[in-house]
Parts: C-alpha cells; structure tokens; sequence
C-alpha cells in the first residue's frame, strides 16, 4: 500500500501562526486526565508536551499523590485533585478546546467509564491513550477521537496478532480508523496517521532514540496541545507527529539515541518548532 508521506512542506503551510494580538482564551483550555499513583510521571510528561504545544491553558486532572510532585516541574498547569476519577461521574462545567485521557492510567473498568463519559459530555476532540485503550465502539460525534496505540495496543483493541499488524501496518490502521470511525496514530518506526474517512499519512521524522518509556505520553500531550491551537484538527494530529520525531533527530544530531529522556523531547521542542516559522 502506498501511503503519502507528510513532508516538512506540508508542515510549514499548516502551522498555525500566533496573533500578537491574541490571549490565553484564544488558544482554549485543555484538560489532561493522566497519572496514577504508580505512574506519576505520565502525566507530567504529557503536560509538558502539552503546554509547549500552542494551548492557552492546561488542566491536569490527577490522582492527589501526584499533584505535589508535578507542580514544582509544572508550575504553569492547573490541577484538578483526583480528576480522571471524578471523571467517571462529575459533570465537566468547564469548556475544554480539546480532552486527552489514558497516559498513566490502569486499564480499569473506572477509567473507561471516565472515556464513556468523556465522550459523551464534550463535544471535542478527545484523545485517548495507554489505559484508555481498549476494545469498544465509539458514540457518533461531530469532533474527533484520536487513539495512539503502539503495535501491542492495537492488537489489544483489534484482535490484530502484532506480527500480521507489523506487515500491513497501514492497511490495518486505516481499516480499523474507517470501522471505528476514529483517527489512529499508530506508533512506531514511521508511524502511520490513520482518519476516518479513509485519508491515510505516514511520518517520516523519527528515531530508535524514542524507543524508551514515556515518549508516548510526550507525543500525547503534543496532539493535545496543538489540537488547541490549529484549526484543522488533522493538521493538528500530523504535526504533532512530525515535530515529536524532529525532536528526536535533534537530539541525535547532538548526543546519543541510547540517552534521550522523554521529557528531553518538550525542551528540543522550541527549536525544531522555530525552523518551521
């Protein structure tokens, strides 16, 4: 299968510029349900990707234990104490540009009752992650649900053996985008951006650099992130990609792919941005 290839072309024609006439609500509030008490870090990664990725504002919606360790690395965020479980039930009374839920999260019964309701109370683009990910359909909505699974996960939402998957990566990820009628970032070397209305990308940018934990979690925060500040959700979710992989090939243009850390990719993030301006 063919698959076009989303260039560094494409991305400078759709990168958004920022008004200096603009403020925080221009760029909208997003909210990021992630961490647990036994993955805390998931959720600072992903807000750090986040909050260098265009929005206005941030709220982190974690588990208490959490809270203290992020706010000294993450001043900037806001924090919402214990709030992908309140989740699960509370009604969102605040409006969200975009929503991002699962990093660090267990794959519990409570957590998709949170992703049900999610869904179902917001009409915005909704990203799910990690301990959101599993096998289900999706409620019919205007904005889109964006899943990011690696190879693993999407043999756990599919059924798809990983082996068969790593053959036909794109012809799986785009059967099951237009069968869920999600988008499917699906992971790894060249990772393949999937919609629901069968357009299919591959991603050129990238290295074994990100073949370490929580660069997933960095990737996550970045869709969320620039979901708040492009007009066009797609343009949003095939930037995102491209300048997570960027920030690899900077790291490895100056140290070695055996060393990078996942948040070392939101501090490359300026200045593989800046190139694109």
């Amino acid at each position: 299968m063919n698959v076009p290839i989303w260039t560094e072309e494409h991305v400078r024609a759709a990168l958004p510029e920022r008004d200096a006439a603009s403020h925080k609500g221009t760029y909208g509030t997003a909210l990021l349900l992630a961490g647990s008490d036994d993955m805390p870090g998931a959720a600072l990664l992903a807000g750090l990707g986040a909050m260098r990725s265009g929005l206005g504002k941030l709220v982190i919606g974690t588990s208490e234990s959490v809270i203290p360790l992020i706010v000294p690395v993450l001043p900037e965020a806001t924090y919402w104490r214990d709030g992908w479980e309140k989740a699960a039930g509370s009604r969102l009374e605040e409006t969200y540009r975009a929503i991002a839920i699962g990093s660090g999260l267990p794959q519990t019964e409570r957590v998709q009752q949170a992703v049900d309701y999610v869904l179902l109370e917001k009409d915005c683009p909704v990203i799910l992650d990690a301990g959101a990910l599993t096998k289900r359909t999706y409620p019919k909505r205007k904005a889109p649900v964006i899943l990011t699974p690696h190879p693993g996960e999407f043999s756990r939402m599919t059924g798809v053996p990983v082996k068969d998957l790593q053959n036909k990566r794109a012809e799986y990820a785009k059967e099951w985008a237009v069968q869920l009628q999600t988008v499917i970032v699906l992971k790894g070397n060249q990772t393949i951006i999937a919609f629901p209305d069968g357009d299919c990308w591959s991603n050129p940018t990238g290295n074994g650099a990100l073949a370490k934990g929580g660069t997933g979690d960095t990737l996550t925060g970045m869709i969320l992130g620039m979901l708040c500040c492009h007009k066009d959700p797609k343009h949003a979710v095939l930037n995102a990609v491209y300048l997570h992989g960027a920030c690899a090939e900077l790291w490895t243009d100056e140290h070695s792919a055996h060393t990078l850390l996942a948040h070392e990719l939101s501090d490359m993030l300026p200045r593989v941005w800046k190139r694109f301006e």
